[in-house]
């Protein structure tokens, strides 16, 4: 695309609404919770633009609140995943030859939507389904969405116009084409925006797409499947399925027209994927696009020089915002012994003062982790810090599953930097602290880099400014999203595009250009206006 034809809207950050006491989108926002809770959805599946619905119905519950019944979905098997995949290849060639300003204009009228009629809707579903305050709901399922969105129509506009020089009498020009194949998106149950995002930003580049949520997130997909349709994504475009993992997989991975996986969650599920492509690799007609983004076990280390009440606050929200479930949540923290004690205070003062509860009651900070298997796994790490000679619960450490998936934030102070909650991601309300001697902190900085096999997300607290720049240096292979006197979380679209290496996936940097390119395949194309006649060289003529 030639620069300056068409003016795309500039992107911009989708305001934040505050959801403050007596503000009008919180009664806006409560009403359509009341609504959600008084209602029983059922929740087909969308392949080649028809409802599927199945004799297999599973039920949802809200994590909080497991006895209500939030709807039921229809769980698909392999003759749906094959049905999907031939819708996708259907729609392939149409959806890819239509002009990529009207790609742009349907994901642009999605993201008004969202931002506008659907926003109650997609966040509410959010706080039901997974358990999510009003406002980290309204950051993730309604703003960052929106976001992608938005800034990925631009990123496809900067892409389509970059393109190479021209000598004399020659004209050239790179066609970035969909890939040949459709796209699986594979999406976690912890963030809406990325589950809108993995499918769409693949489609807007010209693909079609596979689209299998996590089993539970299952109700706010089905709010940002309705925004889609409402906003023309034609049928076939992106596909969504509700069936097990390995039913899935089973299919996907072995078909020959599987052209990408776009992933986000744990690394044992990307790298066994890995594998079987692998392993299936001579089947596929081109090399499939690999784009997972997986776990983390984000840190903080903070310096001598620190702001102490800074450090207790970014330990306090990036630990325990959405219950640590953000694959960016601070989950190990090496602080100085001089500063201990004075963190300490600030820090246990604001853990006493926070509550945890229903996401509906908009006073509390914490709410309940996904589903049963995770609180289990979180209650037996508790349990074990509990008897660890190695190890003190600092502050919480209680787990009630009666009513709901609820593990209070709990502090596990140890001993021991290799204790197994400072290297394995538990995914959970805990963080384990490690004090360091003043005195050792490049011995430290060695431990850190080698503790875990994860590089996602990671920050330093101190006012010196030769300590951060050597901080800074020493870690730069330990997180591929770093922060500098601030909490670990909260990367913005546009601003801090994200993504890890190591352990933690293959960087990508969703929300930037860098991962729309992944969606193309180009193809270069020489026009010469003047072709030579005679194979002679000039220096071989007499």
């Amino acid at each position: 695309m030639p620069k300056g034809i068409f003016n795309v809207p500039t992107a911009q950050n989708e305001p934040i609404y505050s959801y403050a006491p007596g503000s009008p989108e919180r009664a806006s926002l409560q009403q359509q919770l009341d609504a959600y809770l008084s209602t029983t959805l059922d929740i087909p599946m969308v392949i080649g633009g028809e409802e599927v619905r199945t004799d297999h119905t599973i039920s949802i519950h809200p994590p909080h609140n497991i006895q209500h019944t939030l709807g039921h979905y229809h769980q698909g098997d392999e003759t749906d995943i094959y049905r999907a995949i031939d819708a996708a290849q259907g729609a392939h060639q149409k959806w890819a030859d239509l002009a990529w300003e009207h790609r742009a204009s349907i994901f642009l009228k999605a993201a008004d939507l969202i931002a506008g009629p659907y926003r109650d809707k997609i966040n509410a579903a959010t706080m039901l389904g997974q358990s999510k305050n009003a406002f980290q709901a309204e950051i993730d399922a309604a703003c960052e969405l929106v976001d992608f969105l938005r800034f990925n129509v631009n990123y496809m506009t900067q892409i389509y116009a970059d393109q190479p020089a021209s000598s004399p009498g020659v004209w050239n020009r790179v066609e970035y084409r969909p890939l040949e194949g459709f796209v699986f998106a594979l999406t976690p149950f912890n963030f809406t925006s990325i589950a809108g995002n993995l499918p769409s930003a693949p489609a807007m580049m010209g693909n079609v797409v596979i689209w299998k949520p996590s089993k539970t997130a299952v109700y706010s997909a089905h709010i940002i499947m309705e925004v889609f349709r409402e906003a023309g994504v034609p049928d076939g475009v992106i596909n969504l399925v509700f069936a097990s993992g390995p039913v899935a997989a089973r299919v996907i991975f072995d078909h020959p027209d599987f052209a990408g996986i776009h992933f986000t969650g744990s690394t044992a599920v990307f790298q066994d994927i890995w594998k079987t492509i692998g392993n299936n690799i001579l089947k596929y007609k081109t090399y499939p696009r690999i784009v997972g983004e997986t776990g983390g076990k984000d840190f903080v280390i903070a310096h001598k020089s620190c702001d102490a009440r800074a450090v207790a606050t970014a330990l306090t929200r990036g630990a325990f915002e959405y219950q640590g479930q953000k694959c960016s949540a601070a989950s190990r923290a090496y602080l100085p012994a001089s500063k201990w004690s004075e963190i300490k205070e600030h820090f246990l003062g604001q853990l006493k003062d926070l509550t945890m509860g229903d996401p509906c009651d908009f006073s509390h900070f914490v709410n309940a982790v996904i589903d049963e298997a995770s609180f289990d796994k979180l209650a037996g790490e508790i349990k074990a810090a509990q008897a660890a000679p190695e190890a003190e619960i600092l502050f919480g450490g209680r787990c009630d599953k009666t009513v709901g998936y609820f593990i209070e934030p709990t502090v596990i102070l140890t001993t021991d930097p290799l204790y197994r909650t400072m290297q394995e991601e538990l995914f959970g309300p805990v963080l384990t602290i490690y004090i360091y001697d003043d005195q050792k902190l490049d011995e430290t900085l060695d431990l850190l880099d080698k503790t875990s096999i994860y590089a996602l997300t990671g920050a330093v607290f101190a006012q010196d400014r030769y300590v951060i720049e050597k901080i800074t240096r020493r870690l730069a292979n330990a997180a591929g999203n770093f922060y500098i006197n601030d909490k670990p979380t909260g990367a913005v679209v546009g601003q801090q595009p994200f993504g890890g290496a190591r352990g933690s996936g293959t960087n990508d940097k969703a929300g930037s250009y860098l991962n729309m390119l992944r969606w193309v395949s180009p193809r270069t194309i020489k026009e010469n206006f003047n072709p030579p006649h005679d194979y002679k060289y000039p220096f071989m003529k007499i």
